[in-house]
């Protein structure tokens, strides 16, 4: 199979970061067929920073109109068959093309691949992968042998999604799907991915670790939005576009995943009340022993996190904390 691969970056006042982005793709060992970046809006020196690369890279700009705006835009002005999508903040490991490319080719019925990725807070020198060694021990034996799993639905449950900077998609599977949603304020790239699952079967899936998702960003998208309403909104779409393609079963512990973590993040900022909000919304995608669990924890938040670092303590429990996934880390 010939793969024409055309590589989107959306950046948004992103000059302090995107020169490591290019440099990351322009050291692929497999090289991308076209960097399309566009700027949307930036105000900082993001545009000089990325037309001092000349024509290695292809340079858009765009009125500031958010990140999925400016990937619709990169996808749309891409001649290749392929997209590889990387956020300005983030980069690439040198592996990352060639890792995803040649999974492609030796599936030819795929559509897309995700992967596994390092976290990184860098000011405090801590790098650790995405996915524990408990929880890719169990991809391997659900994987057993193959390179892709059944469905996104069973990569997303398992902890297997990778991120956005990870994903490589065929471009008719994007536009199929209507492209990234306008105007969402968070987890923008988590409801693209569900609505190609609707349509497309299996994804491949990269074990090795092949981008480096940024975690020390100010003003990220994850920092700046986390009202309770935005995962509601989500959810309570999904819960229908999934009816509606006859994949219900399949979503509810995935959408269980999700809402799960954030309920985990309003006790980590002690808001027992939107815990209890959301308990009492999706109490039905949970058993009592987690609900009734939660609950308590919503009133005591402090002793409750406090007896979860406990528990991560004992001799034999998984080190892996229980929010190390997010739902659509890049937003």
């Amino acid at each position: 199979m010939s793969m024409r691969i055309s590589v989107v970056i959306p950046a948004y006042n992103a000059g302090r970061y995107i020169g490591r982005a290019i440099d990351s793709v322009l050291a692929q060992t497999r090289p991308p067929d076209e960097i399309i970046v566009v700027d949307d809006g930036s105000t900082d020196d993001t545009a000089a920073v990325v037309r001092g690369y000349g024509d290695k890279v292809r340079f858009i700009r765009q009125e500031n109109a958010g990140a999925s705006v400016a990937r619709n835009t990169g996808i749309e002005a891409a001649t290749g068959d392929w997209i590889a999508f990387l956020d300005a903040d983030d980069e690439w490991l040198a592996e990352h093309l060639r890792l995803h490319a040649g999974l492609l080719e030796r599936n030819g019925h795929l559509a897309w691949t995700a992967g596994n990725f390092y976290r990184c807070e860098c000011r405090r020198r801590r790098r650790h992968e995405d996915i524990s060694p408990e929880r890719m021990a169990n991809i391997r034996g659900i994987l057993d042998g193959r390179e892709y799993f059944d469905s996104f639905f069973r990569a997303h449950a398992s902890f297997a999604a990778g991120c956005t900077d990870t994903i490589v998609v065929r471009r008719d599977a994007l536009i199929e799907a209507g492209l990234f949603p306008v105007g969402a304020l968070r987890i923008n790239d988590m409801d693209m991915w569900f609505r190609i699952a609707y349509r497309r079967g299996p994804i491949g899936f990269v074990a090795e670790p092949t981008a480096i998702y940024h975690l020390d960003v100010p003003q990220s998208t994850t920092k700046i939005h986390s009202q309770a309403e935005i995962i509601c909104d989500f959810t309570d779409r999904h819960l229908e576009l999934s009816a509606r393609h006859g994949l219900l079963d399949a979503f509810r512990p995935c959408a269980a995943k999700m809402v799960g973590w954030w309920i985990h993040c309003c006790i980590v900022e002690r808001r027992g009340r939107e815990v209890r909000a959301l308990l009492k919304r999706y109490g039905h995608l949970y058993s009592r022993h987690y609900r009734t669990t939660m609950l308590i924890k919503s009133f005591f938040p402090r002793t409750g996190l406090w007896c979860d670092g406990l528990k991560r303590r004992l001799p034999g429990r998984p080190a892996t904390p229980p929010a190390d996934n997010t739902p659509g880390c890049s937003g």
